[in-house]
This record gives C-alpha cells, structure tokens and sequence, in this order.
C-alpha cells in the first residue's frame, strides 16, 4: 500500500504582490514533495490564497475595484509565479472558492451547537495589519511587533471560540508530540505562551463586511484567521466526510489525506499554526498535524522586506536573468532552513559562480570530456571497489536522513562535499596523464565518476530537476555524446 505524504504551505494574503519570502516558503514545499514522491510516496501539495478581511477591502477601495476583483487578480499573480518557479502544487485553494466557504459555516455551525464558539462582547487592541487582537505581552513598546504600528482600541459584538478550554490538551499533546513544534529552537516560545495563559479567541467580526457570513447570524463574518485555517481541511475534502451532498463526489479522500504530515509556514503566524489551529481541530474531534515547521524571514542585503522601502525582491527579476534553477538552489544552501536569512545579488552570484559553474558544471563537463576519448560508451552498470562510490552511497543515506528533518542545507552541503571529493580525485589522479600509459585504469577512474555523478543527480532533484536530468542524460549507458557548460559562469 502505496504511504501518503500530505504537505501544505500557508496560504498568502492577497494584500500585496509575491515576493522572495512567499517563494521561499512554496519552493522549500515543493522541494519536499519532489523528494517524497521519489521515494514513492503518494503526495498531496497544497499552496493557496487567502483573501478575506478587512485589508483585502480596503486595498480594493484604493483601486477602484471591487475585493473579488482584486482577489481575482492577485491570485493570478501567484498562481503564475508558482508555474514559472517550477511549483508541482496539486492543488491551489482559494478562501473565496465554495468549497472553502461551505466548509467553514459547516464547521462555525457544528461548534456553535457544540458551545465551543459562544456570543459575546470584546474590546481590545487591534492590529489592522495583522487584523488581530494583540494581547499587552505581545507588544513592543506598545506597538505591533511585527508592522511596528500602535493597534487601535475596537469594541463589537461577537463570537468567541472557546480557546482557553484547550490549554491542557495542548500543552499535553506538545510533550507526546516533541516534533510537532518545528524546529526546536522555536518551541520553548509556543509552550511558555500557552502555559501563560489561553483567552477566548473572537471568532467573527460585526463590522468587517468581505468575510464569509455567519450563516445563523450573517450580519457577522468569520474572522479571517479562523476562515483561512480551514483551508489545510476545506481541500483535503472536509465536506464531503461532513456529509454535504454537494460534495460525495469530491475527489479528495478526507480518511485517506488528513492528517497533514506539515504544515510548512514563516515564524510571524507560527502561534496561530501551533496553538489556535490545534484547538480547532481539537473541539473538532480530528487528529492533528503531525509537525508545524515554523521558517525564518529573508532579509534584502541586510534590511527587513519593506513595502515602504520598495525593496520586495521579485523572483521573476532573478529567474528571468539567470534561471529558475540556480535560484531555487541558492535559497536553500545559503541559509540553514528554518533560520533567518539575507538574499543578495552578490552572495547569489558568488554561489552561482562556485558552486554550480566551478564545482557541478565543470565537474561534469571535463568528466564528459575525457570520458569520450577514453570509455567511448557508458555501461549501464559497473560493479568495482571504490572509496568514491563508497563515499557517495554513504552520502545516499545521510541525504536522505537530512531531507526527512528538512535540513536542506545539510543535504545540499552533503552533495557538495561529495562533488569536492569527485574533484578532488581528478586532481590526484590525472586521468589527461595517465590515458597514456594506463588506459584501462583511466578507464575504471572515469566510469567511477560518472556513476558517482548518478548519485549527484538523484540528490539534486528535488532541489534543481531539470538540471538533475541534464546529468542524468549526460551520464546515462550508451555513447558519450558532446555537450556544452551547464551553467556559464556569470561574468562582472
């Protein structure tokens, strides 16, 4: 039976275009499910986008259009980024979509009568830019700690999610469940919070009018966070295990598709991931995700992605000068995932030229080289001791290791020490030299490179496919055929 691998990364609110950051997050997804379904895994990729609240709204109004006109666009916007990113998503949900919106009346409805969501009052600080209430303990300095604004003081009629009843589930489930709260360094702060103290959660808003309609009470809409949660179940097929007839030919399979094994997202909304969502699905009776891996922010040559500042980094700009491959390569050996990091056209060339022009590229281009004038044709196996294949088949399994804790860095750092020691051994072997009086053991020097550089493509893929089929189709059994630089390198 064929194991499922169910992996999500959160779904982005469509109050400004794409960026490096939400790349980072959809690539580090894609890189993952490239590599499950290598394994042979059945895998179901969600990405998505948000596109309620009271910011969708007004972002509309500046632009004379109505919000699902401006969702409309905005989600184009994604949606074309991801096909030239390379993105095998398999499925993109919109919080618009009826499928979405059915699932969470459905689901505010059944806890509603359950007496988890209950009618209430509330008066509290309000970020308009994360459209949350902040409690005094998450400001700094009084301010937003995020978008660095005073929250304003709102007061409306609405219903509550009873939040603080969950506390010591969750605080248990944390303890039985070590890796749910990913990376580590990031889970003392969920647990300190939740042992802190959970308050009742506002579930609706009164005056937010572009939300989806309590369907009991539609002068209230769903807040938008407890809306845009859903969508990790509203696709995997919520519905129609709920039993709404529109939906018994859904073609999502809930029992066979939930629970998540993660929900990849940036730290900014790793509360709302790590403790409301639980909670919810909690008052739900549904089996929880198995790991919420929280990743850093990208930086923009030293200073924090702006709108004021102007210094958003479209991909497009980078890919459309020197590919999408060299890109989705850079963001995950630059930086450890997980942690924070700064992207830079200089740091991005200087891996471009080492890295994948010097150490893969002409690897690959002067192992072919010599191969031609001396194995002539690449068998399809080749059984031989050797410390270099030796040195990649242990390297096999410790990638592997570091691609099931998302520890892309490691994985990539590992390949390249491999292809270090490939060239490495070129240089202390001299294949050009000793062709002349060896021929046979230039022969064996070579094909155990080509078979090494088997593995370099395997390791590759998930990272830079088609750049690990070009490999794959240089080293492939048959003729050694004559091909150009794999990457050029880039010149000042």
């Amino acid at each position: 039976m064929t194991k499922k691998f169910y992996v999500t990364t959160p779904i982005y609110y469509l109050n400004a275009e794409p960026h490096i950051g939400h790349a980072y997050t959809t690539l580090a997804a894609d890189v993952l499910a490239r590599y499950k379904r290598a394994k042979g895994f059945d895998v179901r990729f969600l990405t998505g986008t948000d596109e309620h609240g009271a910011n969708i709204e007004r972002s509309a109004a500046e632009h004379g259009i109505t919000p699902q006109q401006w969702t409309d666009n905005m989600a184009a916007k994604f949606q074309d980024l991801w096909k030239t990113l390379d993105i095998t998503n398999d499925d993109f949900i919109r919080t618009t979509q009826k499928r979405h919106e059915d699932t969470v009346q459905e689901i505010f409805e059944i806890l509603l009568k359950k007496g988890d969501i209950y009618k209430g009052v509330y008066s509290g600080k309000y970020c308009l830019s994360c459209e949350a209430y902040l409690d005094e303990s998450e400001l700094v300095d009084g301010k937003c700690p995020i978008h660095k604004k005073e929250p304003q003081i709102i007061t409306e009629e609405t219903y509550f999610f009873k939040l603080s009843a969950y506390q010591n589930d969750l605080l248990a489930f944390y303890e039985r469940n070590p890796g749910f709260l990913s990376p580590k360094s990031r889970a003392t702060e969920i647990i300190n919070f939740v042992k802190g103290g959970l308050h009742d959660l506002s579930v609706s808003r009164s005056k937010v009018k572009w939300g989806i309609p309590v369907r009991s009470n539609p002068q209230h809409t769903v807040y938008v966070w407890f809306d845009a949660l859903i969508n990790y179940i509203s696709a995997a097929g919520y519905a129609k295990k709920l039993g709404l007839p529109e939906y018994k030919d859904y073609p999502v399979n809930f029992d066979e598709t939930w629970p998540a094994d993660v929900h990849l997202i940036g730290k900014e909304i790793f509360r709302f991931h790590a403790v409301i969502w639980p909670a919810m699905l909690m008052a739900l009776g549904l089996p929880l995700p198995k790991k919420v891996f929280a990743h850093g922010w990208w930086t923009i040559e030293g200073e924090k992605m702006s709108k004021s500042l102007g210094n958003f980094i479209d991909p497009r700009d980078v890919t459309s000068k020197y590919g999408v491959e060299p890109l989705r390569y850079f963001i995950f050996r630059e930086v450890p995932f997980g942690g924070d990091g700064d992207f830079s056209m200089d740091a991005f060339k200087k891996r471009f030229n080492a890295d994948l022009a010097n150490d893969l590229g002409n690897l690959l281009s002067r192992t072919i080289k010599m191969a031609q004038k001396n194995v002539g044709v690449i068998p399809e196996t080749f059984e031989k001791e050797s410390n270099l294949l030796a040195e990649a088949k242990k390297a096999d399994a410790a990638i592997d290791a570091f691609m099931d804790n998302l520890e892309f860095d490691k994985a990539l750092d590992k390949a390249w020490a491999v292809m270090n020691y490939m060239n490495k051994y070129i240089d202390e072997t001299k294949p050009w030299m000793l062709a002349k009086t060896d021929p046979e053991k230039t022969k064996s020097i070579l094909l155990e490179l080509i078979f090494a550089l088997r593995y370099t493509s395997k390791w590759l893929a998930p990272f830079m496919p088609h750049t690990a089929q070009e490999i794959a189709r240089r080293t492939a059994a048959g003729p050694v055929g004559d091909y150009g630089p794999l990457f050029p390198r880039i010149e000042a």
